[in-house]
């Protein structure tokens, strides 16, 4: 029997040429065990999740028409005479950036499409990684264990920024030549130090010749390196400390109910990948983007009407178009506060607090532990709130960035527009905070409500004495347990004035601030209903 087994297992695994190839690699990269481990590792099934992917399959596309685009574009600010295929332009003298631009444009089959492709993908990236990363902010996904992760994934949104910027100024046309003429000004506006960093970054005068194949060094060699490594490590991180997941029945911080990875969530993340690719590439093949030719090459001593940079960068622009014209001059050397404040100042504490987020509210909160299920954003106000506002002062920014168009097109007072958005910089963040907010706690107050009396059915029922009711109906176990899930928080409290001694103790300032932002940040909770209160009113009139 023992022979007869033996003979059975070697016509199963038959020992040919493949099968030695893979043992003589899984013994020593160990693939069979990290495979078997990590290929049935399970994902939760969410529609928010894909928003993660979005901004993955989208970066890959940009590598992939990236690489493309390369070969044919000359990062060189050498002046030539345009003789190719765009009549109104030939016999212009530009730069061979510029011209080699235009040939793929025109010249090259297909270089057209996929430079749109590139600079759509671009723009969706950009997009997906805020609104993946504002998922991850309102539902408490940054929480311990994953404080690290989201400063990756926080440096990749930033460094997607970067790169767009530096992308975006690489054709050396009018309007992306404007936007580095900006840049310069910034830099300038450093004390100190502006001018040397100037020099360096140019080689020279603005523009010099030197920023261009500096920029595309940047562009397709330092900055999409360190973000493929970055992606590497988030990904990595996510597989290790498993998946978040939204409260629900079985759903505990010690499993994770969903998917396996292969081959179900494998299949999903394929067929969405191509969905991806397929609206990126309609919208470069059917809307015109960045149209070079329209604008002609850069010079210095020119500038685009109504020129606007790509969408991510206009808070940028509103912040420098709204600041007051505030100078400084101190021992003959001029502070440009109107330069420095909305360019560095004020993006750098936006996204500053965003990046220190995590170790904010862990600290205010006073909560060390792990965190494997989510938030839902209304048992979180004060935290929703504060979303909203940094989103509320964005917005006021990117819209202040575009204040020249909107007065033309709505023949409007252009100063009238800058005084708004100045007066907005300061409301609208504080309306959004308490509007959020209010909204927030009025929802948790539904959910009482909901658990307490049931599900509103819109049936009229007459009672015999006359009274007309709303009869409302039960909620199931699964979702009575997704509006009672959610932990109810009590705020910080100082220690005893004396210890158990009798001695005075010394409490540090930080403690007492603690205390008090703990108060803030869990004020006027919305009490869960009890067991107790849950069982009265089930056992005592039911549910009408």
């Amino acid at each position: 029997m023992a022979v007869h087994a033996s003979s059975a297992a070697s016509e199963e695994i038959p020992d040919n040429a493949a099968t030695k190839t893979v043992d003589y690699f899984d013994e020593r990269l160990g693939i069979y065990g990290a495979a078997k481990k990590n290929l049935r590792k399970v994902f939760p099934d969410h529609w928010s999740f894909m928003l993660g992917e979005v901004a993955l399959y989208s970066f890959i596309i940009l590598l992939l028409t990236g690489v493309w685009l390369t070969l044919f574009f000359k990062p060189s600010m050498e002046e030539v005479v345009y003789a190719g295929s765009y009549v109104p332009l030939q016999g212009i003298h530009m730069s061979e950036a510029y011209a080699s631009t235009l040939d793929i444009s025109f010249d090259i089959r297909g270089g057209l499409a996929i430079r749109q492709i590139h600079h759509w993908a671009a723009l969706i990236f950009v997009s997906a990684l805020f609104v993946h990363m504002f998922r991850i902010f309102f539902t408490g996904a940054f929480r311990k264990p994953r404080e690290m992760n989201w400063l990756f994934g926080f440096l990749l949104l930033v460094l997607a920024m970067v790169n767009g910027f530096t992308g975006y100024s690489l054709p050396d046309d009018l309007l992306s030549g404007t936007g580095l003429r900006i840049a310069e000004g910034v830099v300038l506006a450093i004390p100190l130090v502006g001018t040397y960093l100037q020099f360096f970054l140019f080689g020279g005068q603005f523009p010099g010749h030197d920023i261009v194949p500096r920029l595309f060094t940047i562009h397709v060699l330092l900055v999409p390196a360190i973000m493929v490594g970055l992606v590497t490590v988030h990904l990595i991180l996510v597989f290790y400390q498993k998946h978040t997941q939204f409260p629900g029945a079985g759903r505990t911080n010690k499993n994770v109910v969903g998917l396996p990875l292969l081959p179900v969530y494998t299949a999903k993340a394929g067929g969405f990948f191509f969905v991806v690719f397929g609206i990126t590439a309609l919208l470069g093949g059917l809307v015109q983007i960045n149209p070079i030719w329209s604008y002609g090459p850069y010079n210095p001593g020119q500038i685009t009407a109504g020129s606007q940079p790509d969408w991510y960068i206009g808070f940028l622009e509103g912040s420098l178009r709204i600041m007051p014209n505030w100078e400084t001059n101190l021992w003959g050397h001029t502070i440009s506060w109107n330069v420095l404040i909305p360019s560095l100042v004020v993006p750098g504490v936006m996204f500053t607090f965003i990046a220190a987020y995590p170790w904010l509210e862990a600290w205010v909160t006073g909560d060390k532990r792990e965190h494997h299920i989510l938030d839902r954003p209304r048992n979180v106000p004060v935290r929703t709130g504060l979303g909203a506002a940094w989103i509320a002062m964005y917005a006021v920014l990117w819209i202040g960035g575009g204040n020249d168009i909107i007065a033309t097109h709505f023949h409007l007072s252009i100063n009238s527009i800058t005084w708004t958005m100045r007066v907005l910089f300061f409301v609208a963040p504080v309306v959004a905070f308490v509007v959020a907010r209010r909204i927030a706690m009025a929802l948790q107050r539904r959910d009482r409500d909901k658990v307490l009396h049931g599900r509103e059915t819109g049936v009229i029922k007459k009672l015999p004495h006359g009274e007309f009711i709303e009869v409302h109906e039960p909620l199931d176990a699964e979702k009575l347990h997704v509006l009672t899930a959610h932990e109810q928080h009590t705020p910080a409290e100082l220690p005893p004035a004396v210890d158990e001694n009798g001695v005075a103790r010394k409490l540090k300032v930080g403690e007492k601030l603690r205390v008090r932002l703990s108060r803030w940040y869990f004020s006027e909770q919305i009490e869960k209903p009890t067991a107790e209160e849950y069982r009265e009113i089930t056992s005592g009139h039911g549910h009408h």
